[in-house]
């Protein structure tokens, strides 16, 4: 049996046993493998597969870790904590977040160094400080099973992930991806035509709380369609941009037609400017409970495509990463 949160150790023992999981496809992890195989009280896994993850997390808690520490990327955390929910539950050990992937969202949020090691990490366990954070939940609504993330996106914000993913190959990772990625994307919706896959957005149905009520809509645009949407449980972005003003908990932020006049104040949004003229625009942002979707497009859910459907999203339960 798991131990509750209450049993799992605030202040470990100074060699603490910790579980490592490396994302071998991360470019930052290839020269450090060996390296934590030589500290002690590790446990090493490199699963080159998904479907390994859930036995290897299982290995770990028949093993008691006291921390489990994810070396690589935001798309490495999705897939442990999705392969680690039927593991785990509400019931987790503590975790670090060693960052090597190519997006590094929650390590930004969670206000780690962006280059510290695992050694590092593990010291944190005895030395550092706590960060909670929920995850996000996203259940397939018509076929079942569950990812877990931070960051969900749909419309434009799935045709920037992929600009951005362009922006990697020319060597462009982080923060630099984003901001040079966010830059093109107002571009092209302030100077594109509605043909333009910038501005085209996608078919989807956007229904909120507990009572299930309708996102307003404003009357621009074809209203089967929402330029973006954009949910998320971090609290702290890239350049220290605020995309959800002073919101807190599950967020949410729909466009509903890219105007150009909106999309001209979007760098004043995404700094935390929020006036009753931007809902008029079509710009609606809330904190809710429960978000119900029904799209007609990929979503993104931390850097990586997932299929059109009906999801339900809410909140995951706490978990304790360490951090200096």
């Amino acid at each position: 049996m798991l131990p509750a949160p209450s049993e799992l150790p605030n202040s470990p023992k100074a060699e603490p046993k910790v579980g490592v999981i490396f994302n071998p496809r991360s470019h930052r992890n290839r020269k450090v493998v060996d390296a934590a195989h030589a500290l002690p009280n590790v446990i090493v896994a490199s699963p080159a597969k998904r479907g390994e993850l859930r036995a290897v997390l299982a290995g770990f808690a028949e093993q008691r870790v006291e921390c489990i520490a994810i070396s690589g990327g935001d798309g490495t955390v999705r897939d442990v904590l999705t392969a680690g929910m039927p593991v785990f539950g509400d019931r987790w050990p503590l975790l670090a977040l060693v960052p090597a992937g190519k997006t590094n969202a929650l390590n930004v949020d969670l206000g780690a160094p962006k280059h510290w090691t695992l050694a590092e990490a593990i010291d944190a366990i005895r030395d550092g400080e706590r960060v909670v954070r929920r995850p996000l939940v996203v259940r397939d609504v018509e076929n079942g099973g569950e990812l877990v993330g931070f960051v969900f996106g749909a419309g434009l914000f799935t045709v920037a992930v992929s600009a951005g993913q362009d922006a990697h190959r020319l060597g462009a990772f982080d923060s630099l991806a984003i901001g040079a990625t966010a830059a093109w994307g107002v571009l092209q919706t302030i100077f594109g035509t509605d043909r333009n896959l910038w501005r085209r957005g996608a078919s989807m149905r956007v229904r909120v709380g507990q009572d299930a009520h309708e996102l307003p809509r404003s009357a621009k645009g074809d209203p089967a369609r929402r330029a973006m949407l954009l949910a998320a449980t971090l609290e702290a972005f890239s350049f220290g941009m605020k995309p959800f003003g002073d919101r807190t908990g599950l967020k949410l932020g729909v466009i509903d037609h890219p105007r150009r006049r909106l999309m001209a104040l979007i760098p004043m949004i995404a700094c935390g400017w929020d006036r009753p003229l931007l809902e008029r625009l079509g710009l609606h942002r809330c904190e809710t409970d429960r978000i119900l979707l029904d799209l007609g497009g990929r979503f993104i859910l931390d850097g990586e495509a997932f299929p059109e459907g009906s999801y339900e999203i809410t909140q995951g339960p706490p978990l304790t990463f360490v951090v200096p």
